[in-house]
């Protein structure tokens, strides 16, 4: 990759960043919080002052709901894109929970509204002690094992061929509370 591509695809991780905050309807500081970086990062960042480490941008990815693929890539958006995805082609999606292995099944973010992942979530692992909260829409199917869901402090407890489907404006929570490995597959509808 040419050197002046990388410098476009750097340039763009600012107003991307700005523009989903906006969208979400979220303050400096208010994103600072969810992602647990400091407002004047964020700003330097929305202003290509600062060029964000991987970690850094994990975290914001993560609070705006997208995965990092999405502030660095640089193809264009199709008019009509359409995308095949054969058994054993899924491309990992990376998150900063552990104890969760998700493999995407759809077209990358920007190209489209909804994205989905076959998630294989170890016995144990959670979203975290803090609860979630963030725009758009997921919809889990659990295919094996167990997951529970907490959604506005009410319980789900899912297991197979039982589904899930919320608006995640909602403060809410997932984990698997079982002794195996849980596989599902996972939803998510993000505002564009």
């Amino acid at each position: 990759m040419a050197s002046e591509d990388v410098s476009t695809i750097v340039s763009g991780i600012g107003p991307k960043v700005r523009g989903l905050r906006k969208q979400a309807g979220l303050s400096l500081q208010q994103l600072a919080e969810v992602a647990d970086v400091s407002a004047a990062a964020i700003h330097k960042i929305e202003q290509s002052g600062m060029v964000p480490t991987i970690t850094t941008l994990l975290k914001v990815a993560g609070a705006l709901g997208r995965p990092v693929a999405y502030f660095v890539d640089e193809e264009a958006v199709a008019s009509d894109p359409t995308v095949h995805t054969p058994d054993g082609s899924q491309r990992p999606i990376y998150t900063s929970h552990t104890g969760i292995d998700l493999a995407g099944i759809s077209g990358a973010y920007g190209k489209f509204f909804l994205a989905g992942a076959r998630a294989v979530v170890e016995p144990g692992a959670s979203s975290g002690d803090k609860m979630l909260e963030h725009p758009g829409e997921e919809l889990v199917h659990v295919l094996t094992g167990q997951l529970e869901f907490i959604v506005n402090d009410r319980t789900f407890l899912l297991g197979p061929c039982d589904s899930l489907h919320f608006r995640t404006v909602q403060e809410h929570s997932w984990r698997n509370p079982g002794t195996v490995p849980a596989t599902a597959l996972w939803m998510a509808l993000r505002p564009q």
